[in-house]
């Protein structure tokens, strides 16, 4: 099994940065991927980016260009990197990881974009 520990979030101004931060501990040799997604309020969660295995990335065409996916290897660490944030960038952001046993979710973290 993976444990998940996000980072705080935090309040930004549009046009801001943010860069959220999640390590995972525990069976880290079955991890297929690690991704990042969000929830705001009354809409249903939704994928923001993910990085597999052997590097490659995906990103939800709303955030392409504006946010990057990183993982360290070294510190176990799965990133966020958000630029150019919107109002609409406002959620509560979860970690995951998928493995072989299955998933993990991280505790979740508010991001609040002010405009």
């Amino acid at each position: 099994q993976v444990q998940l520990a996000g980072s705080v979030g935090g309040l930004v101004q549009a046009g801001g940065s943010l860069r959220l931060s999640c390590a995972y501990s525990g069976s880290i040799f079955t991890i297929n991927a690690l991704g990042w997604y969000r929830q705001a309020p009354g809409k249903q969660r939704e994928l923001v980016a993910t990085v597999f295995i052997g590097g490659t990335t995906n990103y939800a065409d709303s955030v392409k260009g504006r946010f990057t996916i990183s993982r360290d290897h070294a510190k176990n660490t799965v990133y966020l990197q958000m630029n150019s944030l919107k109002s609409e960038d406002t959620a509560v952001y979860y970690c995951k990881a998928s493995t072989v046993m299955g998933v993990s979710w991280g505790q979740g973290t508010q991001v609040t974009v002010s405009s």
